[in-house]
């Protein structure tokens, strides 16, 4: 599974809709609306979740991850200490990052390419991408 900012994962891109997906991955494990009336697809053994929105005719606009098969730049990154991936991410360019701590996991967020990574005893523990907004602040969409 490899990460492609501002794209998606693999080849689930950022504008599918539900149909799109199911084509590629089956159905999910698990399906519901979340508060705002998006709907969340959860594939388990993939350790992926995916939400459609609702504002947005239902297309694919987020996904997050736990899987340790994940890749960002050829490079496994869940597992793995925020000190080893952080020079990584300079390398290409994946700067600056804002910060956030809440009951002492740190969350680390590129808004240009709508990238979070949380971090709880220095380790990766979970990756968020969503989609990314053009010059018209609007979602650019892949698919």
């Amino acid at each position: 599974m490899e990460i492609k900012l501002k794209y998606g994962i693999d080849n689930l891109l950022f504008g599918m809709k539900e149909q799109d997906v199911i084509k590629i991955l089956g159905k999910p494990d698990t399906q519901y609306k979340d508060e705002e009336e998006n709907v969340v697809f959860m594939y388990n053994t993939r350790k992926l979740r995916l939400i459609f929105y609702k504002e947005e005719a239902f297309r694919l606009g987020y996904m997050t991850t736990t899987n340790p098969i994940v890749k960002l730049f050829n490079t496994t990154v869940i597992g793995k200490n925020w000190s080893d991936v952080f020079p990584l991410l300079e390398k290409n360019k994946i700067k600056p990052f804002e910060t956030d701590t809440v009951e002492g996991m740190i969350s680390y967020f590129n808004e240009e390419n709508w990238l979070f990574f949380h971090v709880d005893y220095n380790e990766i523990v979970k990756i968020e991408v969503g989609a990314v907004f053009s010059d018209k602040d609007e979602f650019d969409w892949r698919f």
